[in-house]
C-alpha cells in the first residue's frame, strides 16, 4: 500500500470497518461467563450488541449447549438465519476453522477434514464471507500467552495448553483452489487470513493464475506461533506488500490487540477485536467484546476517523462482486499486469 503526504489525514481515509469476534472458540464458557455466549439466544444477542456498539463485521463460531464448539451445519444455519434477521446490514463472516477445540482432554486441537470445511459453502442462508487460510502452517495460539493472560482460565490445564500448542492449519494448494471455486459458485466471498508475506505472495499467484478474480479482503494475523508476531516491522512490511485495491484488517492476540488496532485506525486500515482475540483490557482487567468495540469507536472518534455503518462496510468489502478476467482483477486490485510474451522490463497498467 502506498502512503502519500495526505494518507494519514482522517478525511482522506476510508471509513473504519470493525470486525467483532465474540464467540471465543478456544475458551471454555467458565473462562469469561459474562461474555462467552452459550445458548442460541445469547449467541444472537452477542451479534446484536456488537453491531449496536459499532462493529459491522461479525466473525462467527457456534457453540453447543454443552459449551463445546459446534461442528453441526444445522447449528450454523440456525445462527446465520437468526442473526441475518436481527442485524440485516451486518457482514456475516464464518470462521473457516469451524471448531478447532479438542473434544476431550488430552486430544489435539485440530481443524476439521477438507470436505467438512467445504460444507461451509453450502450453508443456508449463505454467509457473506468465509475465512480461508493459505499454505499449511503451524498455529500455536498459546506461544504469546503469558501467565497473566491465562490466569484463572482453562488454559492453566497443561493438557489443554499442549493441545493448542501443537495445532496446525491445513491449507494445501489443491484444497485452497477447490474451496475458492466452491465459494464463488455459492456467491460467498473469501476473507484471507494470512500469517506472513509468503502467504500474501501465494494469494497474488492465485490471482495471477486465474484461480481467484474477486476483491481482496485480507487480515494480517499477528498471533505468533507460526504466524507473524505483533512486531511493527513485520506489520509495516506486510502493509507495504498489500496492493492498494485490497482491504486490510489488522488482527492480534491478548494485550497486543489494542495497540495494533490503534495503529491500524491511524493508518486508515481496519480492525478486529473480541474475546476470540483477547479477554483483557488493561493488565489483570477483563474486557468484554462490546467494551472492546466501544473503545475502538472512541479512539477512532478522537482521531477524527469515521466508523462505517453496515451498508458502507459492504461497499468497502465489495460484497457480492467478482470480476470477469485475470487482467481485470489485477488492475482493480492494484497489482501490475502479467507479463505478455516477449515483454521486457517492468509491467504496468496503461
Amino acid at each position: 500500500m502506498h502512503f502519500l503526504d495526505d494518507s494519514l489525514w482522517p478525511e482522506t481515509q476510508e471509513k473504519l470497518v470493525i470486525t467483532a469476534a465474540p464467540y471465543g472458540p478456544e475458551w471454555e464458557p467458565g473462562d469469561f461467563p459474562e461474555d462467552i455466549p452459550v445458548t442460541m439466544d445469547q449467541q444472537v444477542q452477542a451479534a446484536v450488541d456488537c453491531y449496536n456498539a459499532g462493529a459491522t463485521v461479525l466473525h462467527i463460531h457456534v457453540r453447543e449447549l454443552n459449551g463445546k464448539g459446534s461442528k453441526r451445519m444445522s447449528m450454523f444455519n440456525e445462527l446465520l438465519g437468526r442473526v441475518r434477521d436481527a442485524v440485516p446490514d451486518m457482514i456475516l463472516q464464518i470462521g473457516g476453522s469451524i471448531s478447532f477445540t479438542p473434544e476431550n482432554e488430552g486430544e489435539q486441537a485440530k481443524w476439521l477434514e477438507d470436505e467438512a470445511r467445504h460444507l461451509l459453502t453450502t450453508l443456508d442462508p449463505a454467509p457473506d464471507q468465509v475465512t480461508i487460510a493459505i499454505n499449511t502452517n503451524q498455529m500455536n495460539i498459546v506461544e504469546l500467552m503469558t501467565a497473566d493472560d491465562i490466569a484463572g482460565t482453562s488454559f492453566e490445564r497443561p493438557a489443554l495448553w499442549e493441545a493448542f500448542r501443537n495445532m496446525v492449519v491445513p491449507a494445501e494448494p489443491a484444497w485452497v483452489e477447490e474451496h475458492l471455486r466452491r465459494l464463488r459458485a455459492a456467491g460467498i466471498q473469501p476473507h484471507f487470513q494470512l500469517a506472513n508475506v509468503a502467504q500474501l505472495e501465494t494469494v497474488e499467484r492465485l490471482v495471477r493464475r486465474g484461480f481467484y478474480t474477486g476483491p481482496l479482503n485480507i487480515s494480517w494475523v499477528a498471533i505468533g506461533g507460526g504466524f507473524d508476531g505483533p512486531n511493527p516491522y513485520n506489520m509495516m512490511e506486510f502493509i507495504r506488500r498489500v496492493p492498494d485495491g485490497a482491504s486490510l484488517t489488522l488482527e492480534s492476540i491478548m494485550r497486543a490487540v489494542l495497540p495494533i488496532n490503534t495503529m491500524g485506525i491511524a493508518m486508515g486500515l481496519h480492525t478486529r477485536c473480541g474475546n476470540e482475540d483477547t479477554l483483557w483490557g488493561l493488565k489483570g482487567e477483563k474486557m468484554t467484546t462490546v467494551q472492546q468495540v466501544e473503545k475502538l469507536v472512541r479512539i477512532a472518534d478522537e482521531l477524527g476517523r469515521k466508523v462505517a455503518d453496515g451498508k458502507e462496510a459492504r461497499d468497502i468489502y465489495k460484497i457480492g462482486e467478482y470480476w470477469d478476467s485475470t487482467d481485470e482483477a489485477l488492475a482493480r486490485l492494484g497489482f501490475p499486469p502479467n507479463r505478455k510474451p516477449g515483454q521486457l522490463g517492468f509491467t504496468f497498467h496503461s
